[in-house]
C-alpha cells in the first residue's frame, strides 16, 4: 500500500460505502471516513473494512472536507465521495506513479469523474465526465473554505497539476426520489450561499434557465446517449437549476437572511 490517505465524507451510505472503500484498499495505507452521525450502519461497515471512523456534525461540504483532510496523516491525499469508486485501471495507474519518485514541482493530479447511472455496472461509452483536482499533496494544495463548493485549490501557483488517464465511477443517485431529494437539499444550500454573497437574480434568468439547462444536459453533457432516460435526466438537471434560482428570489423577497 502507498503513503496515501483516502478520506470520505458520509452520512447514511450503508448501501454504497463498501464499494468506495474496497476500490482504494490496494493503494492507501490510511482510509478515513468522516461520518455526520449516520442513522444506518455506515460507520460499522466502514470500520469492518479497515477504515478509521471520525464523527463530525455537518457544517457544509467545504467545511466537512477541510475537517476530513486535517485528520489525515500522509502528505498525499485522495478525496472520494461515498457515491464514487476508483476504477481498477485508475488504481493501477496510481500505483505506477507512486512506484517512482514524484517531482517536487508536482502538487497533484486531476481525475476524471464519470457519471454511472442506475443499473449500470460501468459508465456508458461517451458518458459525461468532469475533471477534478482530487489527488494532491497537502503541502501544496487543499480544500477552500466554502459551505457549498468543495474544490481543491493550489497554495502555490508555481506548482503543477497533472492529468490522470483513468477514471472514477460516480453514481450520484439511488432512485429518482433520491435525486429529487438531493435537488431540494442542495438548491437550498446554494440559495443561502448566493444571498449571503449578494448574488442578484433576474426574471429573465429564471425564465430562460430551464431551457438553457435542458440543452446543456441533453447535448453538452451528452445525456442523449441514454435515450428516453436521457430526456428525464436532462429535465431533472434543468429543474435543479430552476429550483436554485426561485429559492434565491424567495429569500431575497422575504429578506429571511
Amino acid at each position: 500500500m502507498l503513503p496515501i490517505s483516502v478520506f470520505i465524507i458520509a452520512k447514511n451510505e450503508a448501501d454504497r460505502i463498501a464499494k468506495t472503500i474496497k476500490s482504494v484498499k490496494s493503494i492507501a495505507n490510511e482510509i478515513i471516513v468522516v461520518d455526520s452521525y449516520s442513522s444506518d450502519e455506515t460507520p460499522l461497515i466502514a470500520k469492518n473494512l479497515g477504515a478509521k471512523i471520525i464523527f463530525n456534525h455537518w457544517n457544509g461540504y467545504g467545511e466537512q472536507k477541510i475537517f476530513a483532510q486535517n485528520q489525515c496523516n500522509n502528505k498525499w491525499l485522495l478525496n472520494l465521495d461515498a457515491d464514487e469508486e476508483l476504477s481498477a485501471e485508475l488504481a493501477e495507474e496510481i500505483k505506477n506513479i507512486f512506484s517512482k519518485s514524484i517531482a517536487e514541482n508536482i502538487a497533484g493530479f486531476y481525475i476524471k469523474i464519470v457519471n454511472k447511472f442506475r443499473f449500470e455496472t460501468r459508465p456508458k461509452k461517451f458518458a459525461y465526465y468532469y475533471n477534478q483536482f482530487r489527488l494532491y499533496n497537502i503541502d501544496y494544495a487543499g480544500f477552500r473554505d466554502s459551505t457549498v463548493h468543495d474544490s481543491v485549490i493550489l497554495k502555490n501557483n508555481d506548482k503543477q497539476v497533472l492529468q490522470l488517464k483513468n477514471i472514477v465511477h460516480h453514481q450520484s443517485f439511488r432512485s429518482f426520489n433520491h435525486w429529487i431529494e438531493k435537488i431540494n437539499s442542495y438548491s437550498e444550500m446554494q440559495a443561502l450561499d448566493a444571498v449571503k454573497n449578494n448574488k442578484k437574480i433576474s426574471g429573465f434568468k429564471i425564465f430562460f434557465t430551464p431551457f438553457i439547462s435542458f440543452f446543456k444536459a441533453f447535448i453538452v453533457r451528452r445525456y442523449f446517449i441514454y435515450g428516453l432516460d436521457g430526456v428525464i435526466y436532462s429535465l431533472l438537471f434543468a429543474f435543479s437549476r430552476f429550483a436554485k434560482y426561485i429559492k434565491i428570489r424567495e429569500l431575497q423577497k422575504t429578506k429571511i437572511i
